[in-house]
């Protein structure tokens, strides 16, 4: 059987942030303790796991202090430079509920949209035949009480558009007829800044999106 390859792309959920009261300065967990390590752990050998996550990355958003942080400017990129690949999973939307982007929870989903359609559109990459891949979009969890104050400055009414977003990234999901996995429903953000996670948390989330993808890769959901 050939080995199968998953993009992981996301934000600092995805990178390992390891949560601090203040919010910032932080280290980042070790490969195998981050929810993509687990997930690769939990699939097996016949797996390859490759980790793309930023820090404040965003759906589509161009920062104006950081143009790093828009994830529809570089996952073209990402994805050419990783084909073939099997599947790509996304989990993104948490900074795009900051203040300072103003957007409601549908235009952070239309943002999603954007990227599951550079996703259905990247098979050939540069050069080369391959299809595009397969496509899980998560939701990541709301969020928790959040005590550094520059930090709760920043995330200041995210709370109920985080609340929302499951919902809208599931009709989304079913309308382009990708991969849904609502991360709330198997975490919390338990983390001591009340937006990343603990080791459990990334335990549990790389337990439930390995699952997701064995039944997403077997067929068993479109």
């Amino acid at each position: 059987m050939a080995l199968r390859q998953i993009l992981c792309f996301g934000d600092s959920l995805t990178w390992g942030w390891v949560p601090v009261p203040e919010g910032t300065p932080t280290t980042r967990y070790a490969a195998e303790k981050r929810w993509p390590g687990v997930m690769g752990r939990c699939l097996g050998p016949s797996y390859r796991v490759i980790e793309e996550g930023l820090s404040a990355r965003t759906t589509s958003i161009a920062d104006p202090n950081d143009a790093r942080l828009d994830g529809s400017a570089y996952l073209p990129t990402a994805l050419a430079s990783h084909l073939p690949l099997d599947l790509v999973v996304v989990m993104l939307g948490t900074n795009d509920a900051k203040i300072a982007y103003g957007r409601t929870p549908h235009e952070i989903a239309l943002g999603m949209a954007r990227l599951i359609g550079q996703v259905k559109a990247s098979g050939g990459g540069v050069g080369t035949a391959y299809p595009a891949p397969k496509m899980l979009v998560v939701a990541p969890p709301p969020l928790g009480p959040i005590p550094g104050p520059w930090l709760a400055a920043q995330f200041a009414g995210a709370e109920p558009k985080m609340a929302a977003l499951a919902a809208q990234y599931e009709g989304l999901a079913i309308a382009k007829g990708v991969g849904f996995l609502d991360a709330g429903q198997h975490v919390t953000t338990d983390g001591i800044d009340g937006v990343h996670f603990t080791p459990e948390n990334n335990e549990a989330l790389g337990s439930a999106v390995a699952a997701a993808v064995r039944a997403l890769l077997d067929g068993e959901h479109s």
